[in-house]
């Protein structure tokens, strides 16, 4: 229950502040302690934490300069990927065991730049946002004490898209900023 609310007062935050607003559902088993990234900035940098040759263990983002705890376990090997200025994550995919934990994750930036993290074993996900300017705004999900459970996404434009402006208005609002 608490893990509902705390998801939807974030949700309420982001879509006071980036809108179009998409979101991805929970994928996974879903047990243990619930997280929720947060940040006022983007994201500018991922890590993932991985058992080698099996499941993931914890991530972290970076939003402007501050990491966020790292959600699930810091153990074993990680992987890091900074983002450029003018760069987004507009994809998440990878695999998960509905009894137990994430098994592979994949951030994928506008750039075509990607991190792959954990071991392709179990039922594929993918997601993304519904709008062509979205990008990856927070993650939430639930992990134990040897890693993550579920996972989730949630999207929004960078800055807010003006109302009844053509698209392509938008996209030279976007470029000038």
């Amino acid at each position: 229950m608490i893990y509902i609310l705390i998801f939807s007062l974030c949700c309420l935050t982001a879509r006071a502040l980036y809108l179009p607003l998409d979101y991805s559902p929970a994928v996974g088993r879903g047990s243990g302690n619930s997280f929720t990234s947060s940040g006022e900035d983007r994201i500018t940098g991922v890590r993932v934490w991985e058992t080698s040759g099996s499941h993931i263990r914890g991530l972290q983002l970076k939003y402007d300069y501050t990491w966020t705890p790292v959600f699930g376990r810091s153990l074993n090997e990680q992987q890091e990927m900074l983002l450029f200025d003018d760069e987004a994550i507009v994809q998440i995919s990878g695999k998960y065991n509905p009894g137990n934990y994430v098994y592979q994750l994949m951030f994928v930036t506008n750039r075509g730049r990607f991190l792959i993290a954990g071991q392709p074993i179990g039922t594929s996900f993918n997601f993304y946002p519904n709008h062509r300017q979205g990008e990856l705004r927070l993650i939430s999900g639930r992990s134990d004490s040897n890693g993550i459970t579920s996972i989730a996404a949630l999207w929004a434009t960078a800055y807010p898209v003006a109302p009844n402006v053509p698209p392509s208005r938008n996209e030279s609002m976007l470029a000038l900023s």
